[in-house]
């Protein structure tokens, strides 16, 4: 049976502010990427949605930002090579270790945000995270924009990388997301975007935004957590995809108490 795997940002809210329903997601996706409390989440939040990922049976990530809170990790910085290389260290390192007092444990390793755009055309900082997850672990997977230079970068480096694409947002000609500054950027209409990833799933291509077909081949689909509309968002390309008899499955397997 042909699979594919889906997952969400999740673990972003933060003190008294709630992002996302991440109950509700985690029962639609089987990875989450949990923040690591650079870009968003606070540890309290952070357990809370390790123990629900771990109680279904989805694999966890650890979703590495840059140091911006106020900007939810939205805003390009230029970090020397020493700070991020350290930053994305410490993120997983405090992931691995509130995964580790649920039972579960982190299975990969995906950016957040702008450090995700960056990296994906961006060498040294590509480099600079390549080796903080090196010297963490190897075993690793990365979590890379599909068809991007990151991916051939991280492979040569010894990674195992899983080429991702976007459910909720839109695509230009060459494959790459639309910027958000952009109109149309962010799509909405669960039904459109379902049709959309049975299609890249299938075909590996997918309408950009000028009506071309864009090649974009993936082993990952995300639909953002902190849309409105996540949660119909992500049960409607989990509907479509099983009715086309796509199974939804993680790419590094399920995650159970006793593991790590």
């Amino acid at each position: 049976m042909q699979a594919v795997d889906l997952n969400s940002d999740l673990g972003e809210s933060f003190g008294a502010w709630v992002m996302g329903d991440d109950a509700a997601m985690l029962d639609l996706v089987s990875s989450a990427n949990v923040a690591c409390g650079f870009h968003a989440g606070d540890p309290a939040g952070m357990l809370k949605t390790l123990q629900a990922a771990r109680a279904r049976g989805v694999s966890v990530g650890a979703h590495v930002g840059y140091r911006d809170l106020a900007g939810f990790g939205r805003r390009a910085m230029d970090p020397s090579s020493e700070e991020l290389y350290g930053d994305v260290i410490y993120q997983i390192g405090a992931l691995q270790g509130l995964a580790a007092a649920v039972g579960t444990r982190v299975s990969y390793v995906k950016p957040h945000g702008a450090l995700y755009n960056t990296i994906a055309f961006d060498a040294r900082q590509a480099a600079d995270v390549i080796a903080a997850i090196l010297a963490v672990d190897p075993r690793l997977p990365l979590v890379a924009l599909a068809g991007s230079p990151l991916v051939a970068q991280a492979e040569k480096a010894g990674l195992t990388v899983i080429a991702e694409a976007f459910a909720d947002r839109a695509y230009t000609a060459d494959g790459r997301l639309v910027s958000r500054r952009e109109p149309g950027a962010v799509l909405h209409d669960p039904v459109l975007v379902a049709g959309r990833m049975v299609r890249l799933v299938r075909d590996g291509v997918v309408e950009a935004i000028d009506g071309q077909m864009a090649r974009v081949e993936a082993q990952s689909i995300c639909v953002h957590g902190d849309s409105p509309d996540a949660v119909a968002m992500a049960r409607q390309v989990r509907r479509a995809l099983e009715a086309e008899g796509i199974a939804i499955r993680s790419f590094a397997g399920p995650e159970t108490a006793g593991q790590g």
